[in-house]
C-alpha cells in the first residue's frame, strides 16, 4: 500500500490515537519556539493539524503534507494563526534552500520510506543558524529490539517504521548538530530532539 493512500485511508481514525497520545510532547517541543519575532517555521508532516494548538501567532507558518486528506482535516485548527498549506512530499521538498528559520518533524521520519532523505530535504531548506524540532520514536543505537525489528516492515507498510535508529540517520547529515535530546513517551523509545544547521 502506498503511504498516501495509507494516510488517506487513515486520516479520519488518526486523532483517536495520535491526539491523547501525545499532547503533552508536542506542548513540550513546541514551547521550544520563539514567543516573538516573525520567523518562517516549516511544520513538516503537519498531519491533521494536532500540533497548530500549541504555535505561537507572531510566525509565518507553511503546514507540509502529503495527502488531501490530512490538510483538509487541519485546515480549521489553523485559527487566526499566519499559515500557507502545500500538499507535497517530505522526501522532495518543494521549497528553496536556506527559507525557514525553523523546521519542525512531528512523527514523520519514521513513516516515510527514507528517514535519511526526509532529514536531509529538511536541513537544506533551513537557514544556516536555523532549528529542527523532532519528535518521534527511534531505537538507541546497539539496542536489539528484535520485535520491533521484526514488525517494522509490516507497520512501515500501513502507517510508520519501528526500527529507525536517529543517530545513524543524523551521522549522513554532518551540518546538523544535536542541542537537546530528551525522552518523550514509552520508556524513550520516543524523544524530543533538537537540532540546529551550522
Amino acid at each position: 500500500m502506498s503511504l498516501k493512500l495509507s494516510y488517506t485511508l487513515l486520516a479520519p481514525f488518526y486523532d483517536l490515537v495520535a491526539k491523547p497520545a501525545f499532547a503533552a510532547a508536542r506542548r513540550e517541543s513546541l514551547a521550544q519556539l520563539p514567543t516573538a519575532g516573525g520567523g518562517e517555521i516549516l511544520l513538516n508532516g503537519i498531519g491533521t493539524g494536532l500540533d497548530l494548538q500549541y504555535l505561537p501567532p507572531c510566525h509565518h507558518y507553511t503546514a507540509l503534507d502529503l495527502t488531501r486528506a490530512m490538510l483538509t482535516r487541519a485546515l480549521p485548527r489553523s485559527g487566526n494563526l499566519d499559515i500557507s498549506w502545500i500538499q507535497g512530499n517530505s522526501m522532495a521538498l518543494p521549497f528553496k534552500s536556506a527559507c525557514f528559520d525553523y523546521a519542525v518533524l512531528h512523527l514523520i521520519l519514521t513513516v516515510v520510506p527514507d528517514t535519511v532523505l526526509a532529514l536531509k530535504e529538511a536541513a537544506r531548506v533551513m537557514k544556516p543558524g536555523g532549528s529542527m524540532l523532532i519528535l518521534d520514536k527511534f531505537l538507541q543505537p546497539g539496542e536489539r529490539a528484535p520485535l520491533r525489528r521484526l514488525l517494522s516492515p509490516l507497520a512501515g507498510s500501513i502507517a510508520t517504521r519501528t526500527d529507525v535508529v536517529f543517530e545513524e540517520a543524523l551521522a549522513q547529515i554532518p551540518e546538523l548538530d544535536v542541542k537537546s535530546d530528551q525522552p518523550a513517551l514509552a520508556r524513550g523509545w520516543f524523544r524530543r530532539i533538537r537540532l540546529e544547521k551550522r
